[in-house]
């Protein structure tokens, strides 16, 4: 039972390093996901919340990003910085979209607000982390993209996760990602 116990918790500290920004200096794929999938980035003010204040960290925290998609309950981003610590820019991305958010989802009246605010609020008295409200799940599973066929990969899934979704037929028709830099310079997140 022993050797058991403790080759599991080489491995859990294996699985609690793997997910982390090693290298400050690199790219990094990260999936920012909403608590227990709900698709809050439906409604268009939930996602400009979300896209103004990537943009925010883009002039005010250093973030650079190289390619994002946002679906409904989650976003891809290849990002990397010249500032702060990834892991603090999203750190602050994430604490202040979540109020942002929440605050939005409790003022507009929509039909979806008392279940989605249920779940969320739940979710924060279960974590003692959170002041009100768990918005994001925890953690962003950074993965460091070491060479050009790694970052190229990552693109690609990127711009094909709403064709992949059903949501679209071609990724251009998704307004919300990078494709759209790619392919005619122009973009909503900066």
């Amino acid at each position: 039972m022993a050797i058991i116990l403790c080759s599991f918790a080489i491995s859990n500290k294996a699985m609690s390093s793997r997910y982390k920004f090693h290298n400050q200096q690199n790219l990094y794929f990260i999936t920012p996901t909403v608590i227990r999938w709900v698709d809050t980035f439906t409604r268009d003010n939930y996602r400009n919340i979300f896209i103004e204040n990537v943009n925010y960290c883009i002039e005010h925290k250093g973030l650079n990003v190289h390619a994002w998609v946002l679906m409904t309950n989650h976003a891809h981003l290849i990002i990397s910085t010249e500032g702060p610590r990834m892991e603090h820019i999203m750190r602050d991305l994430k604490k202040f979209t979540s109020k942002a958010i929440t605050k939005s989802i409790e003022e507009n009246g929509h039909e979806s607000r008392d279940w989605m605010m249920k779940i969320f609020l739940f979710q924060g008295r279960i974590n003692s982390n959170n002041e009100r409200v768990q918005f994001w799940q925890n953690g962003d599973h950074p993965i460091e993209l070491w060479n050009a066929d790694m970052i190229s990969q990552k693109i690609k899934y990127i711009h094909q996760n709403p064709v992949r979704a059903g949501f679209v037929a071609q990724p251009e028709d998704w307004k919300h990602s990078s494709i759209h830099a790619y392919m005619k310079n122009e973009c909503l997140i900066k």
